[in-house]
């Protein structure tokens, strides 16, 4: 089984979406609720999936604004929105950086925990699915590091059955950075289909089609993210 982290923040204004709201394409608000909403979906995808689902939160003291307990706003947001939590983990963060926390992760659920594979995702990767999980638990078969791509060299899934060394291994462009370790740690690497991410303005001009696009053919979408950014009401103009 694999174990996946979702690494999330409390879905507080200004301290979710940054990008989105300096983009000036939603309020502090406006992010808040779509990260609520985008939180929601990947957690339901994880539980719905083979795997272990890890809500793994960053301490009040390393998040941009007050939260007096991070945890409790997101177990209280999980067990509003999913069913059968009881399962659910939450643990929290350690790193001064995104691959520092990543790879305590991730390092500590195959090493200390010995879990036989482990992986990170975050909110942003709202179209995820049950069958990406599932696809990527049976590529770590094969491949010690099994990558979810996406758009400007990001990744939205990084699974291992072996840890690597994580110092620079989110460089931008994160999947190169990761292929990279993962070479010089001797492991083979295998990737899922791309999907998109939403964290900027620029990421608008991919999610937004998408999502109307699966929507009229009759497809799976994520449907509390889909609900809010229809919601929202983005013009063409927002999108580019």
């Amino acid at each position: 089984m694999t174990t996946v982290a979702v690494l999330a923040n409390p879905p507080r204004e200004g301290a979710v979406l940054q990008g989105l709201v300096d983009d000036d394409v939603v309020t502090k608000t406006g992010a808040a609720t779509l990260y609520r909403a985008m939180v929601a979906d990947v957690c339901e995808a994880v539980q719905s999936s083979g795997a272990e689902l890890l809500v793994n939160y960053r301490p009040a003291d390393q998040l941009p604004v007050d939260v007096d307990d991070p945890e409790e706003a997101l177990r209280s947001l999980v067990e509003e929105e999913l069913d059968d939590t009881d399962e659910i983990r939450y643990e929290v963060q350690v790193g001064s950086t995104f691959a520092a926390r990543v790879g305590n992760t991730v390092t500590h659920l195959l090493e200390r925990e010995e879990v036989q594979t482990a992986a990170a995702v975050t909110p942003t990767a709202a179209f995820l699915g049950r069958q990406h999980v599932d696809s990527a638990a049976m590529k770590l078969r094969r491949s010690e590091v099994v990558l979810g791509p996406t758009t400007d060299g990001r990744v939205y899934y990084a699974g291992f059955s072996e840890p690597i060394d994580f110092s620079g291994a989110y460089d931008s462009p994160a999947v190169e950075s990761l292929v990279s370790a993962a070479g010089e740690a001797e492991l083979d690497s295998d990737f899922l289909p791309m999907l998109p991410v939403l964290e900027s303005g620029n990421d608008l001009g991919t999610v937004l089609p998408m999502l109307r696009a699966r929507a009229d053919a009759g497809l799976r979408v994520p449907l509390r993210t889909a609900g809010v950014l229809f919601d929202l009401d983005f013009d063409d103009a927002s999108a580019e």
